[in-house]
Formats: structure tokens, sequence, C-alpha cells
């Protein structure tokens, strides 16, 4: 097994890594910067190696300073987590090429599927069903596009090559209006992400946003571990998950994960990933896929009984796959709830100190958090401090576990959004199952 391990992250992320990393015997280093230094992960770290100043450019996104820790800590891989340089094919291959192995698939896999072009073409090809659309990018034969565009129907969506997280992105309901709309979101893309390529796809107008976990041994071997709902979403980030999707035929689940792992197998894929598609009228079109462990992936777990970080070492140290998806059973339902340092109504960050905490308990309860009581929630990263997680024999009785651990959950001292998720699992359409993606939205400006 891997030595020794650099967790190159932070957060409640940071600290499953090196709970995976114990289990497994491996030898844990934490960098953080400044502002992180009381870090449950890092109190807990065999090593620890301050990288920076608070600001992420010259802390967590710092390669040189991450790759400097690594090699004076003698560590022999990197675990890059979410978020940050997770995604970035770059430092997978500086990374590599420092000596060290890199916890995630290769940086020409991270390349290919981190362009949206290039992955949806990649995913046709491997049989992955996918948005109908321009096949590539738009170009100046304007003819030609509108031909498309004609082709496909209005409404349509274009697309930067290059974005994500919602950015990026343009509906357009009228021929008059594409052409300006396809320069437009050139020029924000270019600007953005320094990277104009656009192109376009039929807009789907109440889809559900359905993700298929898989892992892949990149020797020919791949499984997945079912699927995820994560369709309750404020401005494209997800606020609560679930596992399995609810109201989804076997048949077509079953299809969409043979194509997935069938994907990775082609694709030469090592380690997580995650196939995110959208999901409307019984039909799944892919969307992009995520090259490494998702915030929601302990839903997954839960269902499963399976720990997907465990096994992301292990791929990294080149073992072939623990197990064949035969040996995976899924069993019940499991809730996710991203609990924010976040106001519930206004959605502003609430950094500042907690100064109290009472964690929820009891059977099919799972917390992932790194706060404690004392903790200063700093102003300068992502405003997410855990993970609420439920599991049932069933979705009823995972709702209402969720219900009743959100009432137990006390966090003081700073504002977070704990009564919006209150509000959200007794919400009608919710419990029911399967709302789109715009619910969220329409609800909130409805409410508030």
């Amino acid at each position: 097994m891997l030595e020794k391990v650099l967790i190159a992250n932070r957060g409640e992320i940071a600290l499953r890594i090196l709970r995976a990393c114990k289990e497994l015997g491996i030898k844990t280093v934490a960098v953080h910067s400044k502002a992180d230094a009381d870090l449950m992960h890092v109190r807990l770290a065999d090593e620890t190696v301050c990288i920076g100043p608070n600001n992420v450019l010259e802390s967590y996104l710092n390669i040189p300073a991450i790759i400097s820790a690594a090699e004076v800590t003698d560590s022999v891989a990197i675990h890059p987590g979410y978020g940050f340089l997770a995604e970035n094919a770059d430092f997978a291959e500086q990374v590599e090429r420092s000596g060290f192995s890199f916890i995630g698939p290769s940086p020409e896999v991270i390349r290919l599927m981190g362009d949206k072009v290039s992955a949806i073409r990649a995913m046709k090809q491997a049989g992955v069903p996918t948005v109908p659309g321009s096949d590539g990018p738009l170009t100046d034969d304007h003819k030609h596009t509108l031909e498309i565009a004609r082709r496909i129907g209005y409404p349509v969506i274009i697309k930067a090559s290059g974005g994500g997280g919602g950015r990026g992105m343009r509906v357009v309901h009228r021929e008059q209006g594409l052409l300006n709309a396809i320069g437009v979101t050139r020029a924000e893309a270019g600007a953005a992400f320094n990277n104009d390529v656009v192109y376009l796809e039929k807009f789907l107008e109440t889809p559900r946003h359905v993700e298929v976990q898989v892992l892949s041994d990149g020797q020919g071997n791949a499984i997945h571990l079912g699927d995820r709902d994560c369709s309750l979403q404020r401005r494209h980030q997800k606020v609560i998950e679930e596992a399995p999707a609810p109201g989804i035929p076997e048949e077509v689940r079953q299809r969409v994960f043979k194509a997935c792992t069938d994907a990775c197998v082609d694709l030469g894929y090592k380690g997580a990933g995650t196939f995110e598609f959208l999901y409307q009228d019984g039909e799944f079109y892919f969307i992009e896929m995520n090259t490494r462990i998702q915030v929601e992936h302990p839903v997954s777990e839960e269902i499963s009984g399976f720990d997907i970080i465990k096994e992301q070492l292990r791929i990294a140290n080149g073992e072939p796959l623990s197990v064949k998806q035969e040996d995976i059973t899924f069993s019940g339902h499991a809730i996710e709830c991203r609990i924010n340092a976040e106001d519930a109504k206004t959605f502003m960050p609430s950094p500042g100190k907690i100064t109290q905490l009472h964690m929820p308990g009891g059977n099919g309860v799972r917390v992932d958090s790194h706060i404690y009581q004392g903790y200063s929630v700093p102003p300068y990263y992502d405003s997410m401090i855990g993970k609420l997680i439920t599991w049932g024999p069933t979705r009823d009785v995972a709702m209402t576990r969720m219900r009743n651990a959100l009432d137990e959950l006390i966090i003081e001292g700073i504002r977070t959004n704990i009564p919006l998720h209150k509000e959200l699992v007794r919400d009608a359409k919710f419990m029911k199952g399967g709302v789109n993606i715009h619910y969220l939205t329409k609800k909130l400006e409805q409410d508030y």
C-alpha cells in the first residue's frame, strides 16, 4: 500500500481522506493555509506543512508549493479531493512528472473530459446517450448553425466548452436571437475561461439531474455504485442529494449503468468518477463527467456499503478493483443535506466562531464535517461546513431520520442553512420525489 499520502485539500473532504488513509495504514501529510492551521485533519495528520497565506491562489492553488511539500515530507502520492486542483490536468501532469502518484485519472483523460465538446464526442463513441446538439464546436458558418438549431428545435442552449458551475450558458427561445447569443457567450467564455469555443444543444425544460458513480482501475475493470438524484439545486449548486434516484425504471437504469462502465473501460479510466446526466421523459442525456470524488459520494457509499476513497487509494497503488459488479449489493435509501455557513434566506456567507455545537446521532445517521465547538469558520473559502447523511431501508424512513437529525443539529455563533433544509425535507413535492432542477429556484422566488 502507498506509504505516505499528501492531502491537497481542506475541510470535510480532507478529513474524510485522512480517515480512509488511517484505515489502510497510510501515513498522512496535511497541507494548509495560515488560516487553516486549526483544521481537524491538520491536528490529526502525521505531518503538516503550511503552504501559504489565506488567499487560495497562494496556497491551495499553488502547485509549486504543494509539490515542494510532497518532496520535503517524502510523500509518494497526492490526493486532490474535490474542487481546487482536483480536475486540473496540468496539476496531475506536474505531480506525475515530479515522481509522485496522482490519485485520480491520467492527465490526458482529465483534459479530454474537462473539455465538454471532446467529452461529448467521446461519450457518443462509447455509446453513452447525449443531448441532441451540434456534435462539435460552432463555426462562423451562420447558415449551418441556424440549420442545426431548426433541426433540433427551440429552445436551444449555447454552452462554453470550457465552462462549468452554471457559467458560460445562454438559453435561446427564438431564431432571431440565436446568432447574437452565440457571439455574447463566445466573448464571455473567452474572458472567463480563456477558451471561446461554444457548442449548441437542445434545451431540456424540466429535467432532473441524475448522476452515476463509477470506479475503474485502468486495467479493463469498471463498476458502478448506482445513481444519485441531485436535482434540488440553487444557481446550479446542489443543496440536497439522494440515492438511488426515485422513480426511474429499472431497465432504463441498467442500460445507462452499462454504458457508463463500458465508457470507463474504453477510456482506460483510473479512479473514481461521476457521469452527470439530465433525465427527462424516461431518457438519460449525458452532460459532463467529473473526474474526481464528488461532494455527494456518501449517499452512494451508504446504499452500497462500499468505501469509495479507500478504493481510490488502492487503485492509485496499482491494484485492480477489489470487487466485481456482482459483489455489490444495494440496500435502502440515503439522503444528504449540505450544511453551509450562510444565511438561510439571503445566502450570504456567515464566517465566525462556532460557540455551541451538537451533532445528531442514532441509527442511519452520518455526519461528515470538520467543524468543532470553538472552531472559527474563515471567510476565504467555500461556505460548506459539513454534510448530514441519513440512511433508511426505505426513502420514507431516510427522510424521517433526516428530519429528526436536522432538528437535533445545533450550530450557534454563525448563521447556517439548516432552516432551509428543515423546510425542504417537509416540502410535499420533494417528499413525493422526482422534482426537476428548476423546482428549488422557483420555490425560493415564491417564498422569499
